[in-house]
């Protein structure tokens, strides 16, 4: 499975629903989101989806528990969505309990969605969005160096109305050429 220093990906597994829960039923997690805060039927149906969506032939949906390797503790999750096979095109999200904020976990993360989609799944474009107000996301996609492309305006409807969308992307050339570099 696939891994940095810190952290691993692993499939979802049905008891992984309490730890999902532990960061998914707190406000501050779901704040810029149109989902949560969970309630325990909300993090059990999200499990039980990413299980079967990994079941599906073809698979679009690869949904990876976040496993830190030191404490062998599950502390958030990275998804990475093919939303054209035909363009060979994915989209890529993160979330984390809030004690692993601001310690570049989720770049981390970002790093191995990238490199399973480009290396992997052979995707020419991978896209990300986040709420113009998440600056830590934004800055977590610019370190990531993918490239801010605009603003998707009234994107997704939150709780307190609609919400804009900051839209970046990296495409298979940029991934590849910046593996050159390395």
């Amino acid at each position: 499975m696939l891994q940095k220093d810190r952290i691993r990906f692993r499939e979802m597994l049905v008891e992984d629903w309490k730890a999902v829960h532990r960061y998914a039923s707190q406000d501050i997690v779901s704040q810029y989101q149109p989902w949560g805060p969970n309630q325990e039927d909300d993090s059990i149906a999200y499990v039980n989806e990413v299980i079967n969506d990994a079941n599906r032939n073809p698979r679009k949906r690869y949904a990876f528990a976040i496993v830190e390797k030191q404490a062998n503790l599950l502390i958030g999750a990275g998804e990475l969505q093919i939303t054209s096979l035909t363009n060979r095109v994915g989209e890529i999200g993160y979330v984390f309990h809030p004690d692993y904020w601001g310690k570049g976990f989720a770049t981390e993360a970002g790093q191995l969605l990238l490199k399973f989609g480009f290396d992997d799944l052979q995707l020419h474009r991978i896209f990300a969005t986040c709420d113009p107000r998440n600056k830590a996301s934004e800055k977590v996609l610019k370190k990531l160096d993918m490239k801010l492309e605009g603003v998707i305006r009234e994107s997704i409807l939150l709780k307190d109305g609609w919400r804009d969308s900051l839209l970046f992307s990296m495409l298979e050339h940029e991934w590849t050429d910046k593996k050159g570099l390395k």
